[in-house]
C-alpha cells in the first residue's frame, strides 16, 4: 500500500508494517502496548487512476482498520484512537453554522465514505470486544512537509502568481500538525475520551485571504490578489472541471471543537500564526536543500 502514513503507539517502539488491508498480519505488533493511535490511510489521490476508487479506499480504510482493531483487541490493547476526517460530516458549511459531532454524517467522496464506514465498524468492534475507541475528525492538517492543496498554495505564493481571490469572504478550520499530535495524545490518555468522537482544530478559523497573506508574509512574497466575484469563479471552474478545487479555496468549512475542550480540557498549544509561519519557513528551507 503506497499511501500509508504510520501506525504508532504511546510509549513504545515502532513496528513496521509494509501493507495495510483486511489481510494484514499484526502478529507481535501490539505486544506490551496499551494504546494505539491509528493514522494509516489511503488518502486523497490527486489523479485517481483506480477503476473503482471507493473499493480501493474501503480495502485500506475500512477492512484494514477493522483488521487492525480486532487484532489489537485480541492482543489486549485497551484503547484505539482513530484519526478519521472532517469529510465524514461533509464538504462545506456555507450556512455559517459549524459542524458538530452531533450532526448526521454526510460524506460525499470515496475517501469520506470510507472514513465514515470505518468509524461504524470500530463502534461494532468496541461493543463486541470492549476495546475503547476514540474517534478524532481533524480538518485540513498543515505543517512541515505538507502535501496536497496546501503545498500547491505555497508553490503559487513562491512564484507570486496573481490570484483572483480578493472578493472571497470565507472561513475554514485548520489544524497545525503539532496541535493535532497534542490532541491525539490527550485522547489516548484521558479517561473521559473513551467512546467519544471529537473535532479538533486550531484556536481560530481563517479566511483564504488571511491564509495567503500570512504565508506570503512569512515567505517574503506577499500574494498578488485581484477581485473576482465568487459566482464567476465557480462558473469558470465548472467549465474546466475544477469545481471541487475552487470550493476548497472560496467555500467555508468550519467545525466546533467545544466538546474536546469541555471533556478533556484540551487547548491547542500552538497558535495558528505560529503554525502558518513555521510551515512557510519549513517549505523555503526544504527548497534550499
Amino acid at each position: 500500500m503506497r499511501e500509508i502514513m504510520n501506525v504508532g503507539a504511546l510509549d513504545c517502539d515502532f513496528h513496521r508494517i509494509e501493507d495495510i488491508s483486511g489481510e494484514t498480519d499484526w502478529t507481535n505488533a501490539f505486544t506490551g502496548i496499551d494504546t494505539v493511535i491509528h493514522l494509516a490511510a489511503r488518502v486523497h489521490v490527486m489523479r485517481e487512476q483506480t477503476a473503482d476508487p471507493l473499493e480501493a479506499f474501503r480495502e485500506v480504510n475500512v477492512a484494514g482498520t477493522e483488521r487492525l482493531a480486532r487484532s489489537a483487541a485480541a492482543a489486549g490493547v485497551r484503547r484505539l484512537v482513530y484519526v478519521s476526517s472532517v469529510k465524514v460530516s461533509g464538504e462545506m458549511t456555507d450556512t455559517g453554522r459549524p459542524f458538530t459531532e452531533d450532526d448526521p454524517a454526510l460524506p460525499e467522496d470515496p475517501y469520506g465514505i470510507s472514513k465514515w464506514e470505518a468509524e461504524q465498524a470500530l463502534r461494532v468492534i468496541a461493543a463486541e470486544t470492549g476495546l475503547e475507541i476514540v474517534i478524532v475528525r481533524p480538518p485540513l492538517v498543515y505543517g512541515a512537509n505538507v502535501k496536497g492543496n496546501f503545498h500547491q498554495m505555497l508553490k503559487v505564493l513562491e512564484k507570486r502568481t496573481p490570484l483572483p481571490l480578493l472578493s472571497v469572504h470565507n472561513f475554514r478550520s485548520l489544524i497545525y500538525v503539532e496541535n493535532l499530535v497534542d490532541a491525539l495524545i490527550a485522547c489516548g490518555l484521558h479517561s473521559n475520551a473513551s467512546g467519544q468522537t471529537y473535532f479538533v482544530k486550531d484556536e481560530e478559523d481563517v479566511s483564504t485571504i488571511y491564509l495567503l497573506r500570512k504565508l506570503g508574509k512569512a515567505m517574503g512574497r506577499p500574494p498578488l490578489l485581484f477581485p473576482c466575484t465568487p459566482w464567476v469563479l465557480r462558473r469558470l471552474a465548472s467549465l474546466v472541471g475544477y469545481s471541487a478545487q475552487i470550493e476548497r479555496l472560496i467555500g467555508s468549512l468550519q467545525i466546533d471543537d467545544s466538546k474536546i475542550r469541555r471533556d478533556l480540557g484540551w487547548l491547542p498549544p500552538y497558535t495558528s500564526n505560529y503554525g502558518l509561519e513555521k510551515t512557510a519557513l519549513d517549505y523555503l528551507n526544504a527548497k534550499k536543500k
